[in-house]
């Protein structure tokens, strides 16, 4: 666990009196990978860590929130945009040899190893779960057109394709209607 971390909190200044509390407020970059292939938080990319811990039996309660700006591809149109970032985490980090330590798995629950906290894990953990799987520029966009590849939001409202049947492309390729045929 690197000390030096944004993303790091040091217990220390705290205590383990149940009931103490301190608060924190810190910018930092956002780490490689914060997102899914079509949105996420660009790496370095600014955040804002707003933290509260709280002194408990069993370890350190950590609650907050990240903020900052998001970007990403709409899954509709394609068109690229930003979004605002606002995620809350709740999470508990546990004492070394407590109770809570002893009697969970390791991914289960934080864990405070040399009176320092890790909060990368949690923001990742919250950032990531709270991105839509199909993300969208706009609630109402209306995509592409799937004939021609246009925005559809770019087109005139009566954009069509005359779509014949495969069956007659035949007999209208040899009889064609737009001829005008006297005899």
């Amino acid at each position: 666990m690197n000390a030096r971390s944004p993303y790091t909190l040091d217990t220390r200044d705290l205590g383990r009196q149940p009931g103490s509390l301190r608060e924190y407020r810190r910018e930092a970059a956002a780490p490689d990978l914060l997102g899914i292939d079509m949105i996420g938080v660009p790496e370095g990319a600014p955040l804002v860590l707003t933290v509260r811990l709280e002194s408990a039996t069993e370890g350190v309660l950590v609650t907050g929130s990240v903020t900052g700006e998001l970007r990403g591809e709409c899954g509709r149109c394609l068109d690229e945009f930003t979004e605002a970032l606002d995620v809350s985490f709740v999470e508990l980090f546990a004492y070394p040899n407590s109770t809570t330590d002893a009697s969970t798995d390791e991914d289960e629950v934080g864990r405070i190893e040399d009176d320092l906290i890790d909060l990368e894990p949690v923001v990742r953990d919250a950032v990531v779960l709270s991105l839509p799987l199909t993300p969208l520029c706009r609630p109402d966009c209306a995509g592409l057109c799937a004939e021609c590849g246009e925005r559809l939001d770019d087109l005139p409202a009566d954009h069509s394709h005359t779509v014949i049947d495969p069956r007659w492309l035949a007999l209208t390729e040899r009889f064609d209607t737009t001829e005008n045929t006297e005899k």
